[in-house]
């Protein structure tokens, strides 16, 4: 996330930097009658990608841990499936809205239509990953209690859940 302000940061000074004479015609022969202009498409586009993956990174992980804490609390220790896949395929859900909503809808001026097609695409994808990739939940569980035993495993659960160990 911070390397992604930083970048944000170094995007708009360079936009904003006045450029070199031989700069803005340097690309004539090519096509490109003025590089800032180009330079600044290109990298203002970038800016408005990056503010809507860190808006839908920061609004997704809150919905992914609500509803993750949420499904918990009605299914206890049992079906980690369905709280680690569930909170996943709703948060981004949101997420690949909220991307694709603040850099091309507001950013770049698509349309509804073009927008949320790719967003059902982009979201087709996360949604069968995280389904395919479910197995790996209880895989990494399985592993986790057998190097560090069942019982430490369990401790550490219940602390990290604010339970007293027994």
């Amino acid at each position: 996330m911070v390397l992604i302000i930083y970048a944000f940061i170094m995007f708009y000074g360079a936009i904003q930097v006045a450029p070199a004479d031989f700069w803005i015609g340097s690309k004539q022969s090519e096509g490109i009658d003025n590089m800032q202009t180009a330079f600044g498409g290109i990298f203002g586009q970038g800016m408005w990608i990056i503010l809507g993956s860190i808006t839908a990174f920061l609004v997704s992980q809150l919905i992914d841990v609500t509803v993750f804490h949420k499904i918990k609390k009605l299914t206890g220790e049992k079906w980690v499936w369905l709280r680690a896949t569930g909170s996943t395929v709703v948060s981004q859900l949101v997420d690949s809205f909220i991307v694709l909503f603040i850099a091309f809808k507001i950013g770049n001026g698509w349309t509804w239509q073009l927008v949320l097609a790719i967003c059902l695409v982009n979201y087709a994808y996360k949604f069968t990953m995280a389904i395919v990739l479910t197995p790996l939940i209880y895989i990494i569980e399985k592993q986790i209690d057998n190097y560090l035993g069942h019982e430490t495993a369990q401790k550490m659960k219940r602390a990290a859940m604010g339970i007293e160990n027994e």
